[in-house]
């Protein structure tokens, strides 16, 4: 329910003659940068997953809204000790019709059902690398205590009432619905039925005494609120959705369901014939996790970061600020969208069975590869289309062959026989470009080579705030592409190190190139923590070393010492992504025309 994820919605230039040294100096992050700007005004940051429905077994759109939450709240802990206060949570969303009807259909109780489902998704994340500090079930003790308390809020400030509501009710998408949002759809026999018109699936007319939430209040509230707060939902098109949605009537909104209807839920407090509505009782499971209804909670709301699918988005950026209005609080502080995956063109489906098992691909592709694929391919703003020559090709292209590949190069024994961090020359890689003389060995390519890597990582952190993880990656396969330019430019293995000429350069070019593969590893902790661990000890870098925060990149340029210099690499570790092979790795294949 929170959690269905897979529809379709909206559709450097090289350094030139001045001194790299006044421009970026050693140090990445320095005053007014990423790190001084942000984490002095905030700090404290809690990213959440959507909490997944546990009618069906996880697939891959699932896995994409954890892996964005993951990126996220691993890049914030790295920019070091301020920024330590970070809290991530996922977790499955457990109550509701959908729930009780597939519990009877699979002649389970509804706990039985729930159960099995909620370990496979904890089973998914943990074998993926997922780092959540909390992973919330519905059915915990903690949760009721939170939806019963924060019901008592909304009672107490006179927002909710009992009245009969009529009109259509969609199980399948656990919401109501206005007359606009319904058609008929025709089926096999020629008959037609009433649908969702967002959704396409099935609605009835419903008439019952329920428990209203005066929604109607809150569509100026709202408005106020998304126009004072051009970033409060990203990408920018779902914000411009949000607000035509609320151009547009806002009635009241039931809140709850008869008992006798639904059973498998939290009680109405005081009103055992009434279950809370399933939207109401999973969204605040925001507030559950960080110790809702006690004090603790304030130290971390707002400073919240939604990761959602755009499928669920009235229900976080219009039910859900409204809930959290009428209770007295703020609103999250940003909402971020994604779109969804298709396989092959085509949304995923059980019936069509192209449905994509993410613990396969996890297995076939390594789970820094499928990791690395999903978050370089997907594009928050539209939806992306997965079929397995595309993955094959990227981590080939990208992990095996350019980051691999530089890596190898750059650390054998042919090249580099002490296997050591080589020397800096300054004379051969003068800081100033432009200058000319007898061991002035520097072009100027690669003086847009230093320049693009010494503007990465605060490009990199730029496009983590802008929710935008695949132009991170897209930015750092750059920089390898321009990197491995770089040493087929010198062919340092056609440099002697006995020659007292080619020696000086030869160290140089490894070293810069060393240092290229360091920013890269530490830039590829979030997305592929394992891969860039590897890239990392290989180097030596020591846990300490690894952090944004104590990031320098190429300090022998800018005249400071480097503490990697004459440093001994560390112990060979392999094929850093060793290739795929195509003809072992199909899944799923694209349709050929």
């Amino acid at each position: 329910m929170l959690g269905k994820s897979v529809v379709r919605l909206l559709g450097r230039t090289g350094a030139s003659r001045l001194s790299l040294l006044e421009d970026f100096g050693p140090r990445y992050y320095s005053s007014g940068s990423l790190s001084a700007r942000d984490d002095a005004r905030d700090a404290r940051a809690y990213f959440t997953t959507p909490i997944f429905y546990v009618n069906a077994a996880p697939h891959i759109g699932h896995l994409y809204s954890a892996l964005l939450a993951d990126a996220l709240s691993r890049h914030r802990r790295l920019r070091g000790p301020s920024t330590a206060a970070t809290r991530f949570s996922t977790g499955t969303d457990e109550h509701g019709l959908k729930i009780q009807q597939a519990a009877a259909t699979a002649g389970l109780a509804p706990t039985e059902l729930c159960d099995r489902v909620s370990k496979h998704f904890q089973q998914l994340f943990q074998e993926a690398g997922i780092s959540c500090t909390d992973f919330i079930r519905t059915t915990e003790a903690r949760h009721r205590v939170a939806v019963q308390h924060f019901w008592g809020v909304l009672k107490s400030r006179g927002l909710l009432y009992k009245g009969v509501y009529e009109g259509w009710y969609c199980a399948s998408d656990e919401c109501f619905l206005p007359e606009a949002k319904v058609t008929r759809q025709l089926g096999p026999l020629g008959d037609s039925f009433p649908v969702s018109l967002e959704s396409g699936h099935p609605v009835s007319w419903t008439k019952e005494e329920n428990y209203i939430f005066r929604l109607s209040q809150f569509r100026e509230p709202l408005q106020r609120w998304l126009r004072g707060n051009p970033q409060a939902i990203t990408p920018e098109p779902f914000h411009h959705v949000v607000l035509q949605w609320l151009d547009e009537e806002l009635p009241d909104l039931s809140v709850s369901r008869r008992s006798s209807h639904l059973h498998w839920g939290i009680p109405v407090p005081g009103d055992d014939s009434q279950t809370i509505y399933v939207w109401l009782d999973a969204l605040v499971n925001y507030l559950t996790v960080i110790g809702y209804p006690n004090a603790e909670f304030k130290s971390w709301w707002p400073a919240t970061s939604h990761i959602i699918g755009k499928d669920i988005l009235k229900f976080h950026a219009i039910y859900w600020p409204a809930f959290l209005l009428g209770a007295g609080m703020s609103p999250p502080q940003r909402i971020c969208v994604h779109s969804h995956w298709t396989v092959c063109g085509q949304k995923m489906s059980k019936s069509l069975g192209n449905v994509v098992d993410p613990r396969t691909c996890l297995n076939r592709y390594t789970v820094d590869g499928f990791r690395y694929f999903l978050l370089r391919q997907g594009v928050p703003n539209w939806d992306c289309d997965y079929y397995d020559e595309k993955v094959v090709k990227l981590l080939n292209s990208e992990l095996a062959d350019a980051l691999g590949g530089l890596l190898n190069r750059c650390t054998a024994k042919t090249i580099n026989p002490s296997e050591t961090y080589p020397a800096f020359c300054t004379t051969c890689f003068p800081s100033e470009p432009g200058l000319v003389g007898p061991s002035v060995r520097a072009q100027a390519e690669d003086y847009a080579l230093v320049s693009s890597v010494a503007t990465l990582p605060k490009q990199v952190a730029d496009h983590y705030d802008n929710f935008q993880i695949y132009k991170a990656l897209e930015a750092v396969s750059s920089c390898v592409r321009q990197t491995n330019g770089f040493v087929q430019r010198h062919a340092p293995w056609k440099l002697n190190w006995e020659s007292p000429v080619d020696a000086p350069w030869l160290g140089t070019v490894l070293h810069v190139a060393l240092e290229c593969l360091r920013v890269f590893g530490t830039l590829l902790q979030p997305v592929t923590p394992s891969l860039a661990d590897k890239l990392l000890s290989r180097l030596g870098v020591s846990a300490s070393e690894r952090n944004l925060g104590e990031l320098y990149f190429l300090p022998r340029f800018y005249g400071h010492p480097c503490p990697f210099e004459g440093r001994r690499l560390g112990p060979e570790t392999g094929l850093l992504f060793p290739r795929l092979d195509p003809s072992r790795t199909w899944l799923v294949k694209a349709h050929r025309t």
